[in-house]
């Protein structure tokens, strides 16, 4: 395990070779992950990102070839096929997305082994900022809407290759299916100090959602971010077209269904997003894509949304009980609110019987 006198040894020698030792280090605010991003300003020039993923605090990504058994045994990130932090991941999916004219951040200088890298500087409008100082979060939801169509019309390779980084785009398949919805049966008891589930609940969950994960393996076929939300975009009204929604932390992409960012976007844990809203921009997209089939598309959003959201549900209960981070609970109420609009689709009555049956209605909250 690198000390931090170490790990700070690294940083010193990694900015010195890109030139920047001297520049003034601005720390950003942390989130759930072992990741940190310090912003760098130069004595000349603009400021630049510094991505710091200490490898050692990850457990180790998904090989492309592992099975099931030996990724169970390889842990979470390999489970879950997570990137683990790895800065090729990020390198290979930045200039993916570059090359498809989207806003990715440009990646001026990378050291895969040491876990860092030095990013082009987007700036500091996440959507979420600017949607609190009163921007207009119809024309903000539709860019985010545009993107997401510009990408879904695109066929990603099943190897992303730029700045000498070389990454697999994997599929969201069953087992990682699988180990998301399975946060809320290991975690959500210890958070809201109930017994934990029965054999007969486990078994009962399961036989509901090994089909959906079926169907969601069989149709990923798009280039999924994975956390495509208020937080991860940053507006750039300069820029033309989908380019105007810069990208961030899309390092664990995935292909996938096409439903699943619209659940990170329209089903976002820190900040309302309201059913017309959703509706809005499910229209906008249906409407760009004539050649998905409205009522499927529409299920897989509610049906795979609701997966979504109990899988963010079970990491939050993890956070809190774990690892000691109680504001987590605040998104709870909001989380369980967009549970019960996809609880109306009729293909969650069995789900919908499940939560009824085995989570007290004060838990749902």
């Amino acid at each position: 395990m690198t000390s931090d006198i170490e790990r700070e040894a690294l940083i010193e020698a990694f900015l010195g070779r890109a030139g920047l030792a001297d520049a003034a280090r601005e720390p950003l605010p942390a989130d759930a992950s072992t990741r940190r991003y310090v912003r760098l300003r130069p004595a000349a020039g603009a400021p630049v990102m510094l991505m710091d993923q200490p490898p050692q605090l990850e457990s180790a990504p998904c090989p492309p070839e592992a099975t099931a058994e030996e990724r169970i045994a390889l842990g979470f990130n390999a489970t879950y096929r997570v990137a683990a932090g790895r800065v090729d991941a990020f390198v290979a999916c930045a200039g993916w997305l570059k090359a498809q004219e989207l806003s990715a951040p440009r990646v001026i200088a990378a050291h895969v082994p040491n876990g860092l890298a030095i990013l082009e500087d987007l700036g500091d409008d996440l959507f979420a900022r600017v949607l609190e100082q009163g921007a207009d979060e119809a024309a903000l939801y539709d860019a985010a809407v545009d993107t997401l169509v510009d990408l879904h019309r695109r066929s990603p390779p099943e190897v992303l290759e730029a700045g000498g980084a070389r990454w697999p785009l994997l599929v969201y398949d069953d087992l990682a299916l699988k180990a998301a919805g399975d946060l809320l049966i290991g975690w959500l008891p210890l958070y809201a100090d109930l017994p934990p589930f029965s054999e007969e609940a486990r078994a009962e969950w399961e036989a509901f959602w090994a089909p959906v994960r079926r169907h969601a393996e069989a149709t990923a076929e798009v280039f999924c971010h994975r956390d495509y939300h208020a937080e991860n975009l940053i507006w750039l009204p300069e820029r033309e077209g989908p380019a105007r929604v810069g990208l961030l932390d899309f390092q664990d992409a995935l292909r996938a269904n096409r439903a699943w960012d619209f659940s990170m976007l329209l089903h976002d844990a820190r900040r309302d997003v309201s059913p017309e809203m959703r509706r809005r921009c499910l229209a906008r997209y249906l409407e760009a894509m004539p050649e998905v089939e409205r009522e499927g598309f529409l299920s897989d959003f509610h049906t795979l949304g609701a997966l979504n959201i109990l899988r963010i549900i079970g990491i939050f209960s993890r956070l809190v009980h774990r690892d000691g981070k109680p504001r987590y609970r605040a998104f709870m109420p909001r989380m369980w609110s967009y549970l019960h609009e996809c609880l109306h689709e009729p293909a969650l009555a069995s789900l919908r019987a499940w939560m009824d049956r085995y989570v007290p209605a004060s838990v749902r909250t």
